[in-house]
């Protein structure tokens, strides 16, 4: 335990070493990318800082490849833990353990994915574990029932809270039938149904290697690894191109809407108010989000500012662009108590106004380049982020001109362009609305801001 010890207080005190810059921009550490014959794409990058290497991998293989069986990708990605054709489930956690390794499994609404750390000395043992769970998983039947039963139970405890379910009402609202609005999580209904046989089917389908890729990064010699990687995953058989395009997001309705969720025992309004965003592609994602970290993306954002500072009504305020492939949401997020639901909602729409009427001054400007400056680097300092990184540059398809250019583009955005981002991506007309409160008290005070639609929390589906 305490060489373990030792090596993480050890990582933690250089890994600024990986983007430190004497002067000038961060720039994406230098990188190798191949294409093995089954399709896999792989990314190396040596950093021999400290002796330990992360891994990521990416697949399509997120909640927009449900279907009908929402939930099934969730535990699909959880299913490949529960043992391969070598390990079983207790083995690959009793054997990682030993090692002080990590190696975790996830999915998101676009993809699923993997993550793993461990030393230089233990990535043989490790890498044929991580091999075995992302090509040879067995889904154990038992392991399977156990986290379903797990699954159903969360998603019952999470109408408990407004602000575990507010995401998932506001997708299903936003994105109607689009894949997007497919709940990760899954719903009671579609969980209960789902069975072993059908987490093997989506795996068959949707974890291959010619739409996947795997991020190496650490303290290693890239020919070394890539003659090692090359031949660990020589027998992951390519798949066929059947994989379901993500279709492009319709339109949202041109009026503006109400999505009231009643709680009955609700003390405090929470919500949601926007509309569309943007995609992960778009040309302008630095330069929104600078803007944004002035409206709500920081602590001393003017959300902030006006709705706890300055008047007392909340805990706190932000807004968020929540970015996918082929599109994505904005929305001003906050809660109050009942009795100060309508000012808060007008204080936000306020601050909303303000923003497209005014814009941004020299000064506020300079403030917040310099926030996302500062903010920029430590997110990609550690060998983890890195990998990571690169799983998310293949996933999204961007190279590192967007790294390497991002303090540049910062600096160039001015206050004159600054408004014309304003005003193409920050709405404030046919605004979406969503509350999660005690319907008896806001009806009458939510339905001046749109036409209303009902449900409770505890509907199933969102």
């Amino acid at each position: 335990m305490q060489k373990i010890f030792s090596i993480t207080l050890l990582f933690a005190l250089i890994a600024s070493a990986f983007i430190t810059q004497a002067q000038g921009n961060f720039k994406l550490p230098a990188y190798q990318k191949f294409t093995l014959k089954n399709g896999l794409t792989v990314y190396l990058m040596e950093q021999h800082e400290v002796p330990t290497i992360s891994v990521s991998a990416v697949l399509p293989a997120g909640a927009v490849y449900d279907g009908a069986q929402n939930g099934l990708a969730a535990l699909t990605a959880d299913g490949l833990m529960y043992g391969t054709k070598s390990f079983t489930k207790s083995q690959i956690e009793e054997n990682l353990d030993f090692l002080g390794a990590s190696l975790n499994t996830y999915v998101n609404k676009e993809s699923a994915g993997l993550s793993a750390k461990f030393a230089k000395k233990d990535q043989d043992q490790v890498l044929s574990i991580l091999k075995e769970v992302l090509t040879t998983p067995v889904f154990n039947k038992d392991e399977f029932e156990k986290e379903k039963a797990r699954g159903i139970q969360q998603l019952q405890r999470a109408t408990e809270s407004p602000r575990n379910v507010i995401q998932n009402f506001w997708d299903q609202f936003i994105y109607g039938a689009h894949p997007y609005g497919n709940p990760t999580s899954g719903k009671v209904s579609t969980i209960t149904d789902i069975n072993v046989e059908d987490l093997k089917v989506f795996y068959a389908k949707n974890y291959q290697p010619n739409h996947a890729a795997i991020a190496i990064v650490g303290d290693f010699s890239s020919k070394q690894m890539q003659d090692k990687i090359t031949k660990l995953f020589a027998d992951w058989k390519k798949g066929k191109d059947n994989n379901i395009q993500i279709a492009a997001v319709p339109a949202l309705p041109s009026k503006a809407r109400v999505l009231l969720v009643n709680k009955d025992d609700a003390r405090e309004t929470t919500m949601f108010i926007g509309g569309k965003g943007i995609s992960k592609n778009n040309s302008d994602e630095v330069a929104i989000q600078v803007i944004n970290t002035v409206l709500g993306g920081r602590f001393t954002s003017w959300l902030n500012d006006e709705l706890r500072v300055n008047s007392g009504l909340t805990y706190g305020a932000r807004s968020s662009f929540s970015s996918l492939k082929n599109g994505g949401t904005f929305y001003v997020s906050t809660f109050t108590a009942t009795k100060t639901t309508q000012p808060t909602i007008d204080k936000a729409l306020e601050v909303l106004q303000k923003l497209k009427e005014k814009g941004i001054d020299e000064e506020t400007l300079t403030s917040a380049k310099n926030y996302v400056k500062g903010q920029f680097p430590p997110d990609y300092e550690t060998a983890g982020q890195l990998a990571s990184l690169l799983t998310q540059m293949f996933w999204y398809g961007f190279d590192e001109s967007y790294i390497n250019n991002f303090e540049t583009n910062v600096d160039g955005l001015t206050t004159a362009k600054s408004k014309e981002i304003i005003a193409k991506y920050f709405p404030n007309n046919q605004l979406q609305f969503l509350f999660i409160g005690k319907t008896a008290d806001i009806k009458d005070i939510v339905g001046k801001y749109g036409e209303v639609i009902e449900k409770n929390i505890k509907d199933d589906g969102f």
